[in-house]
């Protein structure tokens, strides 16, 4: 018997195979090690900037490294990035996270986590 596995992703009702992409790499330096490490993450664009999210809040380890050190590279569709990451204050930002809180929704139907910032280098003035 042989089997065909389809290309399509699908989350909640929506197939993802033909859309924007769906990954974002992100690479931080390690805090204790200081070696690079790189994670794939779902994200969204928003305002010429990048938004990710932490399932595990302040307790992933890639969010531990961006708060020792903020400089950060990532990928997205095939181009990389040097730049800053930070955490947003949804106290403070409300209607920054709202916003990014909503397109991750409608991007993946998930957006529960601690939402992480990622600034090019190239948009800084």
């Amino acid at each position: 018997m042989i089997l065909f596995l389809s290309k399509k992703k699908i989350v909640g009702n929506k197939d993802l195979s033909q859309r924007t992409p769906q990954f974002l790499y992100l690479t931080t330096k390690g805090r204790k090690t200081t070696r690079q490490h790189t994670i794939e993450i779902w994200f969204v664009e928003y305002n010429k900037r990048y938004y990710i999210l932490s399932e595990r809040k302040k307790d992933s380890d890639w969010v531990q490294n961006i708060i020792v050190d903020s400089n950060v590279s990532f990928n997205v569709n095939n181009k990389t990035y040097k730049g800053y990451a930070r955490i947003v204050d949804k106290s403070k930002e409300s209607t920054l996270a709202n916003a990014v809180s909503d397109l991750m929704f409608s991007k993946y139907g998930w957006n529960n986590g601690l939402i992480i910032e990622l600034t090019s280098n190239d948009n800084i003035k």
